[in-house]
């Protein structure tokens, strides 16, 4: 599986696999962008369709840690049985999984597996792909260009979409209520619960980080958790 992105103004094929090789040239490339000698932490960010590849690839990992060339690694999207089969080869760091208001299925296994096994979690979509910004209407939803992944994701449409807006407004409710953005409550939240390490945030412009970093401590009251999650 292959998807493109744009870096420094290029467009830059991504590929979706896990093997050896692949994973050894792009540290090195990493290294060598950076301009570092060691990575701090490295993650495979999606498994690879095949167990064993998935293995070959944690294996290498797990070498190139012995190497020095990477501090701690990690893994992202990886499922409970996933994150088992690569502990038996090394241990893993951190988890990414994720993680929002939207979208709770890790509560049910993945994170206590985590906090129980001394794993890491730095989520990332806390703010569910925007929805919880308070950005997001129908409107705009019905109206996001075809290349924007979410103009196909259910979570943007009915009818699903009408209950994730409704959502959106407890969050913004609370938001006012701390004199905060709605995507700040979005983020502290993911951080109530105990398994969770830290949250990745998006942000497309200084007047969003603006909004959000400097509520990085913003903590909820427990009715405020039941308000949000009723």
């Amino acid at each position: 599986m292959t998807h493109t992105c744009n870096y420094e103004g290029k467009l830059l094929k991504i590929y979706r696999y896990a093997g050896k090789e692949s994973i050894l040239r792009e540290c090195e490339d990493s290294l060598r962008r950076l301009k570092v000698d060691a990575i701090d932490l490295y993650q495979i960010h999606w498994p690879a369709d095949d167990s064993a590849e998935s293995q070959e690839g944690w294996e290498t990992l797990a070498a190139l840690q012995k190497e020095g060339k990477c501090r701690w690694i990690g893994a992202s999207n990886f499922s409970k049985e996933e994150l088992r089969s690569a502990q038996l080869i090394a241990p893993i760091t951190s988890l990414q999984p994720p993680y929002s208001l939207v979208k709770r299925d890790v509560e049910a296994d993945i994170l206590p597996f985590c906090k129980e096994q001394g794993i890491g979690v730095i989520v990332y979509s806390p703010m569910g792909s925007g929805l919880l910004t308070g950005a997001m209407t129908a409107e705009r939803a019905a109206h996001l260009p075809k290349d924007d992944w979410r103009s196909k994701n259910p979570e943007f449409q009915e009818p699903k979409l009408s209950k994730n807006l409704q959502l959106a407004e407890r969050v913004k409710t609370v938001a006012q209520r701390h004199g905060v953005s709605p995507g700040a409550v979005a983020a502290a939240w993911t951080m109530n619960n105990p398994a969770v390490t830290g949250a990745i945030i998006g942000a497309r412009n200084a007047r969003q980080v603006e909004e959000i970093f400097p509520h990085a401590d913003l903590t909820l009251s427990p009715e405020e958790i039941v308000e949000l999650e009723a």
